[in-house]
């Protein structure tokens, strides 16, 4: 009866270990889904887009015009 006993304690202990693992696993497996690597976007460059010199008065209109092309004023 004792080694009956024996045993089943270290059979309970094995699942309860099995059971911790299965949780880290399932824990690993959810973050690793949440922090995938998305592939990175390419960011625009502003180099040579502004000649060089002072920056005029028309030169900030047309970009305005350019950048706000398709918006209304009908807000």
């Amino acid at each position: 009866m004792n080694s009956n006993k024996l045993s089943t304690t270290k059979v309970l202990k094995q699942i309860d270990v099995l059971e911790r693992e299965l949780v880290k696993l399932k824990r690993d497996i959810l973050h690793g889904l949440a922090v995938e690597e998305r592939p990175k976007k390419a960011k625009a460059s502003l180099f040579g887009s502004v000649k060089g010199g002072d920056i005029t008065e028309e030169m900030i209109e047309e970009s305005k015009r350019n950048l706000f092309r398709n918006l209304c004023n009908d807000i």
